[in-house]
């Protein structure tokens, strides 16, 4: 991804804020990250995100999602007989996101993901969070989620976070970004 792709990116994410009254220090907004997870398909495929704190014992975030934008299904595994993987509880906060975990799949779900990403999704329990509601998905859950028309924002308090641990069913996926300069 070019670098003007994410400052255009960045900008827009901003907006987000903005429409949800959410104030922010210019060091996080400097610190907006994007994740495209390495399919170079960003609008389908992704997220934004803010990173408040992530220490070794809680992390705070802002997911940002575009209208129909997915974050893909994965899961946090165990990382040590110690800690059992990342614990984690969605607060969505502006707009509306489908949210799928495992159970029992829903009839006419609300997302819309191309074919070519569906063969990799294999949990269809769809759970809608609007503003104002939550939900928690417990370590090594395989979960994904996508906006709805309006975009989300989704406040992500967990256990501490290591991205770059996460397992994705999808195994062409590489969560940590890379930039064109």
């Amino acid at each position: 991804m070019t670098i003007e792709k994410v400052n255009q990116l960045r900008s827009e994410t901003l907006q987000y804020f903005q429409l949800a009254g959410i104030e922010l220090t210019e060091k996080e907004k400097q610190n907006i990250e994007i994740a495209d997870f390495g399919l170079d398909d960003i609008d389908t495929i992704g997220l934004e995100l803010i990173v408040y704190e992530n220490n070794d014992r809680y992390c705070a975030k802002e997911l940002i999602l575009f209208p129909g934008q997915t974050c893909p299904e994965h899961r946090h595994p165990p990382l040590s007989e110690l800690n059992p993987g990342k614990r984690e509880t969605f607060r969505c906060r502006y707009g509306e996101v489908y949210l799928y975990v495992p159970g029992e799949a829903t009839e006419n779900p609300q997302a819309n993901l191309p074919e070519k990403y569906m063969k990799h999704i294999t949990v269809k329990h769809e759970i809608i969070l609007k503003p104002g509601e939550q939900y928690t998905i417990e370590p090594n859950t395989l979960h994904w989620f996508q906006a709805g028309p309006e975009g989300a924002i989704v406040s992500e308090f967990s256990s501490t976070s290591s991205d770059e641990t996460d397992i994705f069913t999808d195994p062409n996926i590489n969560r940590l970004p890379t930039h064109e300069e």
